[in-house]
């Protein structure tokens, strides 16, 4: 089985579907046959490359046009929802960035085979330890941590390298209607969207083991 995930490092709910998804396949045995391949998906391209430091509270507020308070709110609710699976939100220390830069370090790392290791890296990082994603000596930082060769990573941060990666995964997310991340494809046969209960997922699994006997 094949399993292909759009996601984005500053996306809440994408650590913890993350988190779901991994507790969905702890309880199968066939574990070691499940292909899991990382894309990425930008939730704000426009971010700009250097920005103003700026709370995530405010940050949210001004995006979708609601109060401070009501942002709190809602960040004060992830933060619960991300508990329950084990995760500490840190969103006093959070970081706002663009993620372009960051997924091209997942497209590098995707290619020695340190896919996973470099998400879970990367969410961590942003959510729990308040490390800027958009900076490439935090980003080099993250990547020795996984084994990525420093100097390598760095000379990829420092080119174009992976970029047209990355647009290809955004493009192909678009091309199979996919509005929000985390999206998860399945065997390309079938998809769940956003942090679904564990249930959901297992009951995805069983489905596409079930058919592919």
């Amino acid at each position: 089985m094949k399993v292909e995930i759009w996601s984005d490092i500053m996306c809440p709910f994408c650590y913890i579907g993350k988190r779901h998804f991994e507790k969905a396949i702890a309880q199968f045995e066939q574990t070691h046959s499940i292909e899991i391949e990382w894309k990425s998906f930008q939730l704000d391209p426009t971010i700009p490359k250097s920005v103003e430091k700026v709370s995530v509270y405010q940050y949210l507020a001004d995006a979708k046009g609601i109060s401070f308070e009501e942002s709190k709110k809602m960040h004060d609710n992830v933060v619960q929802s991300a508990k329950n699976v084990g995760l500490t939100y840190n969103y006093d220390n959070a970081i706002i960035a663009n993620s372009f830069d960051a997924h091209r370090m997942i497209q590098f790392a995707k290619s020695v085979e340190l896919g996973d290791q470099v998400e879970e890296a990367l969410f961590k990082a942003y959510f729990t330890d308040g490390k800027n994603i958009g900076d490439f000596n935090d980003l080099m930082d993250i990547g020795e941590s996984i084994g990525l060769n420093k100097l390598d990573l760095k000379a990829v941060l420092e080119s174009e390298q992976f970029a047209n990666e990355v647009k290809n995964d955004i493009a192909e997310a678009q091309k199979i209607g996919v509005r929000g991340v985390p999206f998860f494809v399945f065997d390309r046969k079938y998809a769940v969207s956003g942090a679904q209960p564990i249930s959901v997922f297992i009951e995805t699994i069983e489905k596409v083991l079930s058919e592919s006997k």
